[in-house]
């Protein structure tokens, strides 16, 4: 009996999609693009009546294969594609980092008169949210509704985060309380929302009213408090997620908890983590973890440690190469990162960022021939074009060194235009070495880049204070007031008893003000008996016309350096921790060449170690010298 070729060619389709589909199932890529070249060779796909090229477009799409998915898409006639096949693409573009194509998709398939369902608005708004397109997603809500989807969950769940992600929280609470029915993720939605724009106390408030928590939830709240510097609210919260809820932390929310805890230097909550992390993974510990924990240990200050770790950990990948050979670079240990290399390239193949680290490495202890070998090596040895932030490293390295002609002349050879980066370190690098004309040039060039950063404006007012020229330092000062920008205060942080403390310079709101200032008159004491000199050079104040200072404006800028918020942090954990501790404290800018010199001797004549983490890297204060040798 012979079979109707129709019969034979519906039946074998049929046998190809149910394939096809396992495949898009499973991500088995191989196999599907094998079935697509079989589909091909036998001719299925000339069939007008067969829809295997919507299923290929599938198993492309779930495989986030994007280039073939479009290419199938185009493919197919318009009259056989319908709303799934739209936001199928749609979705594996949102997917694959590219929520631009995602949205002029959904656009192309209005104009062609295809409509929306749930699933397509609910991928609409993740590349809204990606992109923080609050245009879009408000045109888009409205299209919702108008189409009739606005009391759907999923997709007012998408618009509340779309809002969110656009720092417009009023609209998603909106949003939220229209909706008549919620999930535990509406829920969520709204508390990241409340948490990120509202502050913890409004989302605590929220946190309270849930009447479910899922693990985001709680991992929401406890990276928050983690970030802000509460310990022990995150511990009791910790505490309770575990043994309240039943509920146990991932690896994303592991992860999450030590990014808040680098983020803020509480390594007593990182390490709880570390703990944690061993008795619940498995004993080669998720690699995602491990390198968390090194950029934390890093980051907080105790480099031996994470070194130590991540020589413990079984498996590494360029990510965790990266995170010790950044964490040594901010320590100052460029050797022990030039060492490290070789082992790395035997084991994983290095890429930008690694480079960057090695870069800096040089940069901050002067290795200027190193430097110039790497950066020379990048195309010929590693097969990578050097970036920006390569480009700024060299510049930095060979500035600060001195060699301000070959730093200049290689941020103007660039094959970009020099950014504010590079632009600022060559102009770091005139601070140091006094060059005041380049300096003036470079300056007017960062104006007219970025008007509003006052970081340039002051590195310049120091170097005019420095040249003597009082008159040019007080009156760029006092454009900057003029023009109503005010400079960024100075922030210190030291964990004690479980809790951040943050200072700024001339603080007097902390509990503990009176002792503090009491105990800070006594160190200035103890460090002028032991040979410190305040260092005023570079302070200026508004209205100051004479060069030459009196005896009044002397004493003034000796209390103004004497109330810097690091020796602030300082004095409090000298008073609030056991003789002979170490103390830590995290500072959000550069540190002064006046608390450098007082911290040194602060680690003698109280026998201290002091680490200070500025903003560009870690000083390790001992026994009267610093880690980075003084060149930093």
């Amino acid at each position: 009996m012979r079979w109707p070729i129709e019969y034979t060619i519906s039946s074998l389709s049929r046998h190809y999609r149910a394939l096809l589909r396992s495949c898009a199932r499973h991500c088995a890529i191989d196999s599907g693009e094998k079935l697509h070249g079989a589909t091909i060779t036998t001719g299925l796909l000339a069939s007008p009546s067969s829809y295997l090229r919507n299923t290929i477009l599938h198993m492309y799409a779930a495989c986030g294969h994007v280039q073939a998915a479009r290419k199938v898409f185009d493919e197919i006639t318009h009259s056989q594609k319908d709303t799934v096949d739209w936001t199928t693409l749609v979705g594996c573009y949102v997917r694959t980092g590219l929520p631009a194509n995602a949205i002029s998709l959904f656009v192309e398939m209005h104009k062609h008169g295809v409509l929306p369902d749930n699933i397509t608005f609910v991928c609409v708004f993740n590349a809204c949210a990606r992109l923080s397109d609050d245009l879009f997603g408000v045109q888009g809500h409205a299209y919702m509704i108008k189409m009739g989807w606005g009391s759907c969950v999923k997709a007012c769940n998408a618009v509340m985060d779309t809002y969110v992600k656009c720092s417009l929280v009023s609209e998603a609470r909106l949003v939220f309380d229209e909706m008549r029915e919620r999930s535990v993720v509406s829920w969520t939605v709204l508390l990241e929302g409340v948490v990120k724009l509202e502050g913890l106390e409004n989302g605590r408030l929220v946190f309270v009213e849930m009447p479910e928590r899922n693990e985001v939830a709680w991992t929401i709240m406890i990276v928050s408090y983690a970030e802000s510097g509460f310990t022990k609210e995150a511990f009791l919260l910790l505490g309770e997620m575990l043994f309240g809820s039943r509920l146990g932390l991932n690896y994303v929310t592991l992860c999450s908890l030590l990014s808040a805890c680098t983020q803020s230097g509480d390594v007593r909550l990182g390490s709880w983590v570390h703990v944690y992390a061993l008795k619940v993974i498995d004993k080669e510990m998720d690699v995602m973890v491990g390198t968390a924990l090194v950029d934390m240990y890093a980051k907080c200050g105790r480099i031996d440690t994470a070194l130590k770790f991540f020589k413990s950990m079984p498996r590494k990948n360029v990510v965790s190469w990266n995170a010790i050979l950044s964490g040594l670079a901010m320590h100052g240990r460029a050797n022990v990162v030039l060492n490290m290399l070789p082992r790395m390239v035997e084991e994983v193949k290095p890429d930008d960022f690694t480079f960057t680290a090695v870069l800096s490495a040089c940069s901050h202890s002067g290795l200027v021939d190193q430097g110039r070998q790497y950066f020379c090596s990048l195309e010929t040895l590693y097969g990578i074009s050097p970036s920006m932030e390569h480009y700024a490293c060299m510049v930095d390295l060979l500035g600060r060194a001195g060699h301000l002609e070959e730093a200049e002349s290689l941020a103007r050879a660039m094959p970009f235009p020099p950014n504010e980066v590079v632009l600022g370190a060559l102009l770091g690098s005139c601070s140091i070495h006094k060059k005041l004309h380049l300096g003036e040039r470079l300056m007017q060039e960062l104006v007219l880049m970025y008007p509003s950063n006052t970081e340039y404006h002051i590195l310049l007012s120091n170097m005019y204070a420095l040249a003597g020229k009082q008159e040019k330092a007080s009156s760029l000062r006092r454009t900057l007031k003029e023009m109503g920008i005010r400079k960024v205060p100075g922030m210190s942080s030291i964990h004690i008893g479980g809790q951040i403390h943050q200072f700024s310079a001339g603080d007097k709101l902390h509990p503990q003000t009176e002792k503090i200032y009491v105990k800070l008159d006594e160190m200035i004491r103890r460090l002028k008996l032991a040979g410190y000199v305040p260092n005023t050079a570079s302070q200026t104040f508004m209205g100051c016309h004479h060069v030459e200072d009196n005896e009044d404006q002397r004493e003034e800028k000796e209390l103004t350096v004497f109330y810097h918020s690091e020796k602030l942090a300082v004095c409090f954990g000298l008073l609030s921790t056991k003789a002979g501790m170490p103390l830590y404290i995290f500072k959000n800018l550069r540190i002064c060449h006046d608390c450098h010199s007082a911290m040194k001797i602060v680690s003698v004549v109280y026998n201290r170690k002091i680490v200070i983490r500025d903003r560009n890297r870690f000083h390790c204060f001992e026994q009267g010298s610093c880690s980075c040798a003084d060149y930093w």
